[in-house]
């Protein structure tokens, strides 16, 4: 693991070589970057319910149907 004063020159030398403008902009670029990967995520696993509980409701109302065909016979 780098001292404090090793991780300040790499920092200073980053600083350097980028400038401060394009660190910046390349930090919210990424925090937008994360942020959509977690959107799609979330999503993803939101469609992932809705259709697990439509089929759910499907074999619910085929299992009623089954039954009150069953009664009227």
């Amino acid at each position: 693991m780098p001292s404090l004063p090793q991780l300040l020159i790499l920092i200073a030398v980053v600083v350097l070589l980028f400038g401060t403008k394009k660190l910046r902009s390349l930090g919210s670029d990424l925090g937008e970057s994360i942020k959509g990967f977690k959107k799609a995520i979330n999503d993803d696993d939101n469609d992932d319910k809705k259709q697990q509980e439509n089929s759910q409701k499907v074999d619910n109302i085929d299992s009623s149907d089954v039954n009150n065909h069953n009664k009227k016979e």
